[in-house]
C-alpha cells in the first residue's frame, strides 16, 4: 500500500546494477517518499505501466502523482527530485539532471544491463507479453 504522495519507482530489481542505482538514489523528502518497486512482481503499478504499452525490459518507470516518465525522462525526473545529500546522489543529479545527458546515456546504460542480464543468464520481465520474448 502506498501513500498519495509517494514517488514509485519501478525497475528491475535483478539487474545488479539497476538495483544499486536504485537503492541508493533518494528524493528531497520535500519531493514525497520514494518508494522502490520490483518490476518482477505483478502488481497495480505494472499493470497501469502495462496498459500503456510501455516495455519495462526497454526502461524503468517513476510515478509522480498521476504522471509517469519512462526510460531516460524517468532518469531525469528522479534527478530533478534528488536529495543532493551524500557523494551518489550528488553524482547521480548533476549528470542526469540535463535531459540531452539523460537520453544520450540511458541508452548506453540500458545496452550495458541488456549485455549483464544476458551474462547472468536472466529472462526478461516481458510485461507486455510479446512472444518469443523471454530471453536478452
Amino acid at each position: 500500500m502506498t501513500a498519495a504522495d509517494d514517488i514509485l519507482l519501478v525497475y528491475d530489481k535483478q539487474c545488479p546494477v539497476c538495483d544499486f542505482y536504485c537503492q541508493r538514489v533518494n528524493v528531497d523528502r520535500s519531493a514525497g517518499s520514494l518508494v522502490r518497486i520490483d518490476a518482477r512482481e505483478r502488481n497495480d503499478v505494472l499493470a497501469e505501466i502495462t496498459s500503456l504499452g510501455l516495455d519495462i525490459d526497454e526502461g524503468m518507470v517513476l510515478k509522480v502523482g498521476a504522471q509517469l516518465y519512462y526510460g531516460a525522462d524517468a532518469i531525469h525526473e528522479l534527478a530533478r527530485l534528488s536529495s543532493k545529500r551524500g557523494f551518489f546522489n550528488r553524482i547521480a543529479s548533476s549528470t542526469f539532471r540535463f535531459k540531452p545527458a539523460a537520453r544520450i546515456l540511458y541508452p548506453v546504460m540500458k545496452a550495458g544491463r541488456n549485455l549483464l542480464l544476458r551474462t547472468l543468464g536472466r529472462t526478461r520481465i516481458n510485461n507486455l507479453g510479446k512472444p518469443d520474448n523471454e530471453r536478452f
